[in-house]
């Protein structure tokens, strides 16, 4: 239904004109101008007449359309409690000095049921408590719990198959089925024929000779130098050297000073920009030759088989 006057066109129409008790419907309700026009929308309150409610309501919402006029629209939720034939009154709408207002409207409010006025307001029904489902809590429980545990074993199970898959599949470095001290003093040698130091690379000739005796302390005493710094190696080893564990034909003390001085000269190098002499350069090459040379496997019997150490037999 809509209301023509000038450029400005106003309607309002409500999906269904019968309605039970209670029941809600929507309400559209819409103004078109000209852009030039100013409008004064409707403010509505929580009812939109007397036996009529607004449950809910949209925003104006403003729409600009393809002729340059302006659409304003609002949808209203409305519902009642009374058994009526309601006539919805014109709702005005104004733009300057001139009103505008929508065409009446019908609502038909219908009482399903009879009701016994003669009898006092009571509930339907005294308030229970629903008892606790027990059961029902602990097999959520129990499910929950075994889902876990399968979910646990199964990526124990998936772990330890791939460990095992991946230890077979990876190939033995050659390296490992030599004897420690062949293998460092093959090492030591190639870093003697470079002599990087002498071009200037000096912090690189004390890193590859330091990972070759920790190299080789990981390989013969089993203390994993390689992941300790240089303090917790020299704590590691110097029980081996300086207590006489380690059957040695120099003084065992004299070497673990020797070998504590060439680490911890590596650190300097390496970790404080020091600059060492080439007399130092030489000396911990040498260093690492007798370190590797005085505590190297001894052979015993003709079948190739090193002797071990008190400590390692422990």
């Amino acid at each position: 239904m809509f209301n023509i006057l000038l450029a400005i066109v106003v309607s309002a129409s409500i999906d269904s004109t019968m309605l039970m008790i209670g029941d809600q419907t929507d309400m559209h309700l819409s103004v078109t101008h000209e852009a030039s026009e100013q409008v004064e929308w409707p403010v509505f309150g929580a009812q939109l007449q007397e036996g009529i409610e607004i449950v809910d309501r949209t925003s104006p919402d403003t729409t600009t359309l393809p002729d340059g006029r302006v659409q304003i629209h609002q949808d209203l939720k409305l519902t009642s409690f009374k058994d009526s034939l309601f006539s919805i009154s014109p709702i005005a709408i104004a733009s300057g000095e001139d009103t505008f207002w929508t065409e009446p409207m019908a609502l038909n409010v219908i009482q399903p049921f009879e009701v016994d006025t003669t009898l006092a307001i009571t509930d339907i029904k005294d308030i229970e408590n629903a008892p606790i489902y027990w059961w029902g809590i602990i097999r959520w429980i129990l499910i929950v719990l075994l889902s876990c545990g399968l979910i646990a074993l199964g990526f124990w199970l998936w772990r330890k198959y791939d460990t095992y898959t991946r230890r077979e599949e990876e190939p033995i470095d050659p390296e490992l089925l030599r004897p420690a001290d062949e293998v460092a003093l093959e090492k030591l040698d190639e870093i003697k024929a470079a002599k990087i130091w002498k071009d200037g690379k000096v912090k690189e000739y004390q890193t590859e000779l330091t990972d070759v005796v920790r190299e080789y302390i990981s390989r013969r005493f089993g203390v994993q130098s390689t992941e300790k710094t240089s303090e917790e190696t020299l704590r590691e080893v110097k029980p081996l050297l300086v207590n006489g564990n380690l059957p040695l034909d120099s003084d065992g003390k004299a070497l673990y000073e020797r070998l504590a001085a060439m680490l911890r000269t590596a650190d300097l190098v390496k970790f404080a920009k020091w600059h060492t002499t080439p007399d130092e350069n030489e000396s911990a090459l040498t260093t690492a030759y007798d370190f590797v040379k005085e505590t190297k496997e001894v052979p015993s019997g003709p079948g190739g088989q090193y002797q071990c150490t008190k400590e390692e037999e422990l």
